[in-house]
């Protein structure tokens, strides 16, 4: 299932975001920090200091969407050695953060699975 369609841009924001911060307050980040449109058809990333969880915003024309992942057993890796605050993504670097890759040097989580 793709649940993020009509998007144009993925922006992923480079700082680490308290995730107390909910819909609205993501929304100042984009506004203010980003300084971009959190109206316009584009993804918003953001990842918690511990990089253990991403966070997801969009707006899908008829309000804000929230989309979290969290990791059981390893941390996103997370772009550090970039100069922007933000960074645009294409789709297939999206699915590679998304299943643990670095998007910038494509170095995979590993996991042991205990049963």
């Amino acid at each position: 299932m793709n649940v993020f369609t009509d998007i144009s841009t993925i922006y992923l924001h480079r700082d680490f975001v308290d995730f107390r911060k909910a819909i609205n307050g993501l929304v100042v980040i984009v506004e203010q920090e980003m300084q971009l449109s959190p109206f316009s058809d584009a993804l918003f990333i953001f990842c918690n200091k511990p990089r253990d969880k991403l966070k997801i915003l969009y707006w899908d024309k008829t309000g804000f969407a929230l989309w979290y992942k969290r990791l059981d057993e390893d941390r996103f890796k997370w772009p550090r050695n970039i100069n922007n605050d933000t960074l645009a993504l294409s789709e297939h670097q999206l699915t590679l953060l998304l299943q643990g890759f670095d998007v910038l040097g494509h170095q995979p989580v590993h996991y042991q699975i205990s049963l």
